[in-house]
């Protein structure tokens, strides 16, 4: 976002393993001073001076110089990094300056009662009385210059110590975590030696597992503060792998011109398609061809939105749950049927999809057509017999409500049509021996489902419902016994089992907030767990080019060979304004205070939606003319033909390119319809505006008694009693009407105006479903499909496209090894305008004569 903040440091942190027991407020009021005061004190006191000592001949001065310069330095001032007593800030950009801890000698040995230390050794380092003992790596011995010998301690986590907290059970006990914090300490703060083991990443667990040494405990990544990340220890390894060198190399056509490499994604929760539609754009704007080859929801509508405008992908219509027991039957179901040569013959067949068949029968009822095979007169089956003529689908579950889950083949019987169609288990078909095996082949060489491997990311954003503040039964004690938060865990999962190289989840900025964040730890705990690195931050979409502040939490993660992709900076101011933790405040993605930056406008509605065509209540036409040309820049890239859009381009799909869908209100009732009607057409007018209604000094509304309540026609009152009692009366949102110049805070689900400002400026509806879409960031020709109130939740539960893009557009340099390890980037375009193929001076505005 446009915004800028102070940056934390780790000692203000609840992730900073020196003072791990303490709270939050207390660690930022401590000076640093008093942070070593009480290191000091913890050492153990009665420890005579015999029984710790630098040992050996001191390290030659002129080496010594050379890799401690400041120790020896005769300024007093020089960066954090190395601040006496206190611990070095992980971000970039500027740093605080202090005093150095000034030595008289180096050494590279040391005594401890009795024990010698070398150089590169770790140790157990006092902690307080209770606390488990502090971990370091031994990685400097010296004598300051008052004579009292001191030891660097470059620290390490343990999983309790970092965001995954409470969730530690999820991690290997021996398992920690690399730091880059370091700070000095008295050398009787050591307790005792223990071996530290570094391991090779793998994200194979078992095969990690074999490779670990005998060791008291071992490390594998390291963490950060900021982002609350998880990485590779770059530094000791050769660095990250890129996937264009990889299973995806970027090949050679025979004029040696390179092709661009494919990455398939997955789209779990996939709604209408928004997440991965704008990763695919973002992607392909950084020089990856990403491609959603699979995607899932349980709303057969969204999964229609998707599959019309993504005819490419294999759109699922069943639970998460579900497809992951399909996938694990699916491999099996290939090795035996789907074995010899016939895996290596042409895939040009391919499975018909459900959806297909569904269309193909709606088409010909609605027509008026009747297939000359559904009468039973024209078919060779006797009576009481049913010929199968081909199996359609494949799934698992329950689809005939029989309480009996398992394997089921979608089956068109022969001499029947469509609306004949069933759902028959597996085991029902066993003289069907050959249709399976012909289902199942064509189903492999069509990749109608991924294999584990095959999928090279996944995104997805699983609802936590029960997070939801208007969930009256909320359980903060145990988030994930409520079934309306499981789905992050069959999220999880179906990442478990499928390994993709790349995971982005998407969530609200409730689960970060809700139990102290308990399921945002779980998420990232998890994920960690099955080695993948993991880095969480916060995105507001009007940070973007949006007039809407919607700010969600996103959640990376990245096999142990890859680059971690990081998050891209804002592109333009916004006027937004959110509830965000504060113990997360850190992770909103933002420039630094005083971080010089050049962002983009705040955009308004105005910007985005002022030159649709005026609508009434009823309309009813999902396809019209627009009638007007764009006023503004945004609006004329909303406005771009398909085939000028970048990924949709390729898409082959019928629609008219001069067309407007979806330009049309949920129809409000008869008195609803009403009382809008009443409301001024002026900023900030909304039901207090109405006759009767008085807001006293408090901000709480209350009715005139001057005045006698007014009725509608249909005898209601004309100012409903929820109005005047919502959130106790203080809530101006009741029949609010935006304005031009104002933002929409977040684009929800509903589309009545009792409780949210959603009323249109000039006209007296609600705005509309393309209203809402323009202001998530779909392009005009993103066809929504469903009754209307369905549409209005697709739009209201999609990730805002051009936050996607963005994310996408990281990804991409991140696969390609074109990254650094620096948690933040900066974009080299802004939305709309990088939705286009073409130059901006080349970009012609859809109009009536198209």
């Amino acid at each position: 976002m446009g915004r800028s903040r102070k940056r934390m440091t780790p000692n203000q942190s609840d992730q900073n393993p020196i003072d791990s027991s303490k709270s939050k407020r207390a660690k930022e009021a401590e000076p640093e001073e008093e942070l070593l005061n009480q290191q000091k004190r913890r050492t153990q006191k009665n420890k005579p001076d015999s029984e710790l000592s630098l040992v050996g001949p001191p390290v030659p001065a002129s080496e010594a110089l050379k890799r401690w310069p400041s120790r020896y330095s005769n300024s007093t001032k020089v960066s954090s990094a190395k601040k006496k007593g206190t611990v070095q800030s992980l971000e970039g950009g500027s740093k605080e300056e202090g005093e150095v801890l000034q030595a008289k000698c180096h050494y590279t040995k040391a005594m401890v009662d009795g024990c010698v230390y070398n150089l590169g050794d770790s140790a157990y380092v006092k902690a307080d009385e209770g606390d488990l003992d502090y971990i370091a790596r031994i990685v400097e011995l010296f004598e300051s210059t008052d004579g009292e010998p001191y030891f660097t301690a470059q620290w390490f986590y343990r999983a309790k110590d970092t965001v995954i907290k409470d969730h530690e059970d999820l991690i290997d006990k021996k398992r920690v975590f690399l730091s880059d914090i370091k700070d000095d300490n008295p050398l009787n703060c050591i307790v005792s030696k223990i071996k530290i083991a570094k391991v090779g990443a793998n994200i194979n667990l078992e095969a990690k597992e074999k490779k670990i040494p005998p060791c008291d405990l071992y490390y594998d990544m390291k963490y950060s503060l900021p982002y609350l990340t998880f990485s590779n220890i770059i530094n000791e390894t050769n660095g990250g792998d890129n996937d264009t060198s990889s299973t995806i190399s970027s090949e050679s056509d025979s004029n040696n011109v390179p092709v661009v490499p494919v990455m398939r994604l997955l789209d779990l929760y996939s709604g209408c398609g928004a997440m991965s539609t704008g990763l695919c754009i973002g992607a392909s704007l950084s020089g990856v061809k990403l491609v959603t080859s699979w995607a899932v929801d349980i709303n057969p509508h969204a999964c229609k939105s998707l599959k019309k405008n993504h005819p490419e992908t294999q759109v699922r219509n069943e639970a998460a749950e579900d497809f992951l027991s399909l996938l694990k039957e699916w491999p099996i179901l290939c090795k035996k049927y789907a074995q010899g040569k016939e895996l290596d013959q042409s895939p040009d067949l391919v499975i018909e999809e459900e959806g297909e068949e569904e269309e193909e029968e709606e088409e010909g009822e609605e027509k008026g057509e009747e297939k000359e095979n559904d009468n039973d007169e024209d078919s060779s089956v006797s009576d009481g017999e049913f010929e199968v003529e081909k199996l359609l689908a494949i799934c698992y579950g329950d689809p005939n409500k029989a309480k009996k889950s398992g394997v089921y083949f979608k089956v068109r019987w022969m001499g029947y049509g469509p609306k004949y169609d069933t759902w028959e288990p597996i085991d029902g078909l066993s003289d069907c021996q050959e249709k399976v095996k012909e289902f199942v082949t064509k189903g492999y060489r069509s990749n109608i489902l991924p294999f584990p491997g095959d999928v090279d990311v996944i995104c997805g954003g699983p609802p936590c419902q029960g997070i939801s503040g208007f969930n009256r039964f909320r359980n903060p004690e145990a988030p994930l016994e409520d079934m309306k938060n499981r789905q992050l865990v069959v999220y999880m999962n179906i990442i478990d089992y499928l390994k993709p190289k790349y995971v982005l989840m998407e969530n609200v900025v409730d689960i970060l907030k809700f139990a102290g964040g308990f399921l945002g730890r779980y998420a990232i705990g998890r994920l960690v767990s099955m080695n993948y690195q993991a880095r969480l931050g916060m995105m507001a979409a009007g940070s973007y080019g949006l007039p809407q502040f919607r700010m969600r939490v996103f959640l990376w993660g990245a096999q142990p060979l890859k680059k971690l992709p990081q998050y891209p900076l804002p592109t333009h101011g916004d006027k937004g304004k959110g509830g965000v933790p504060n113990e997360f405040e850190e992770i909103t993605v933002a420039y630094d205070k005083n971080q010089p930056c050049e962002l983009e406008k705040a955009l308004s509605l105005g910007d985005a939606i002022s030159d649709l065509p005026q609508v009434n209540n009823d309309a009813k036409e999902d396809e019209r003319t627009y009638g007007t040309t764009a006023r503004t820049e945004f609006q004329k890239f909303i406005r771009l033909k398909r085939n000028n859009v970048v990924s949709l381009a390729t898409a082959q799909i019928a629609s008219h390119p001069g067309l407007l869908y979806d330009h049309r209100p949920l129809e409000l009732n008869v008195d609803d319809f009403e009382r809008v009607c009443h409301i001024p057409k002026k900023k900030g007018a909304n039901f207090r505006d109405l006759a009767g209604v008085l807001v006293g000094d408090d901000n709480k509304v209350k009715w005139d008694p001057s005045v006698e309540r007014v009725l509608l026609k249909s005898g209601k009152p004309l100012v409903p009693d929820y109005a005047m009692t919502y959130v106790r009366g203080t809530s101006p949102k009741p029949f609010g009407r935006l304005w031009w110049d104002e933002i929409v805070n977040t684009v929800v689900t509903r589309a009545e105006p009792h409780n949210q400002i959603i009323i249109h400026p000039l006209q007296d509806r609600v705005l509309t479903v393309r209203e809402n879409a323009r202001l998530q960031g779909f392009p005009d020709c993103y066809q929504l499909f469903g009754p209307i109130k369905e549409r209005y939740i697709q739009v209201g539960n999609a990730v805002a496209v051009p936050v996607g893009i963005a994310l996408g557009y990281t990804f991409g340099l991140a696969c390609q090894g074109l990254s650094d390890d620096q948690p933040l980037t900066k974009l080299p375009f802004k939305f709309p305008n990088c939705l286009s193929q073409l130059s901006s001076a080349l970009v012609v505005d859809v109009d009536d004569s198209d």
